[in-house]
């Protein structure tokens, strides 16, 4: 007699990062959101089956053990193992490392039982642990990071480079969550249509709106943590013909978003990267990431245009 369960191996997860948010802000019906801007590193985490416990690699990563253990709790073929977590995204900058640790575990654990874990039983878990960014969905997405829920997928973005700045330190993501922003009505009504232009931007690959979005959004974050380096850097960006300022709302990383197809870009990037160096302890270069071309309708808000969205999610 054969068993129907799959035979434990070891499992692999990936998960990019995200550069900051393109946008910030909390809607008219008091709900905070943020729109993720995918870039090429992330983490990749490996789990080998073993043993009757968890052990986690570096041993510091206490949220991807707590998600690990949940899951091989509630597994037909896994009894325990050892999960490592391989990462390019540093802590407390804002670049979604712990969101990417815990997608790559879930991922990585599901991979070891022979199996792709679902979106919704994913959000399930990383809800009972923490605030998360979207980065589980391939492209841009807008999302309610504090509920873990999805609000809208806006698509691939244009190619784009970001050249950023680490103004040193670090955020904790969860006490600053913990935090309520002072954002007015008319604050509320403005992130609703920064999110609506946003929408309309990036389903047309118009990168001169993105980046005035991600500007605003990025000069409103001051009301929640002070950046005093912020407006001379935006300045300074325009001079340059960049398309606008990024930065991590809950974290330590100012970008200047470049497009890839500007015949600047070289030039650029070498300015871009003498203006971060005004203000930041470290300067890094990264490159957004575009996930292939499945599309499938799917509009979650009133004020986004009906545009063709990513559905699969990468691994």
């Amino acid at each position: 007699m054969t068993s129907d369960l799959a035979v434990p191996s070891i499992g692999v997860g990936r998960s990019y990062g995200s550069c900051g948010e393109l946008l910030q802000g909390v809607t008219e019906q008091d709900r905070h959101f943020l729109v993720t801007l995918p870039i090429r590193r992330g983490t990749v985490a490996v789990f080998e089956p073993g043993g009757d416990g968890i052990s986690v690699v570096p041993e510091g990563k206490s949220k991807a053990r707590r998600l690990a253990g949940a899951m091989v709790a509630r597994s037909r073929v896994l009894r325990g193992g050892q999960l490592t977590l391989h990462s390019e995204l540093p802590e407390g900058k804002g670049l979604a490392s712990s969101t990417a640790d815990l997608v790559a575990t879930a991922r990585a654990v599901a991979d070891a039982e022979g199996r792709t874990v679902p979106v919704g039983e994913l959000e399930a878990d990383l809800r009972a642990i923490e605030p998360s960014d979207g980065v589980m969905y391939q492209g841009a997405v807008a999302y309610f990071h504090r509920e873990v829920r999805l609000l809208a997928r806006l698509g691939p973005l244009p190619a784009l480079t970001i050249v950023t700045g680490d103004e040193g330190g670090s955020v904790d993501t969860v006490e600053f969550n913990r935090c309520e922003p002072s954002f007015t009505r008319a604050d509320k009504r403005e992130f609703d249509r920064l999110l609506a232009e946003l929408g309309t931007a990036i389903s047309h690959g118009d990168v001169t709106a993105i980046g005035a979005v991600a500007t605003r959004s990025a000069a409103l974050s001051a009301i929640s943590r002070a950046r005093p380096h912020l407006d001379a850097t935006i300045q300074a960006a325009r001079a340059i013909g960049a398309a606008g300022v990024v930065v991590a709302h809950s974290g330590t990383t100012t970008g200047i978003l470049l497009a890839d197809n500007d015949l600047r870009l070289r030039e650029q990037v070498l300015a871009a990267r003498q203006i971060c160096a005004e203000f930041a302890c470290s300067v890094t270069v990264h490159h957004s990431w575009r996930p292939g071309a499945q599309r499938v309708p799917a509009v979650d808000h009133p004020h986004l245009p009906a545009v063709p969205r990513t559905e699969s999610t990468p691994r």
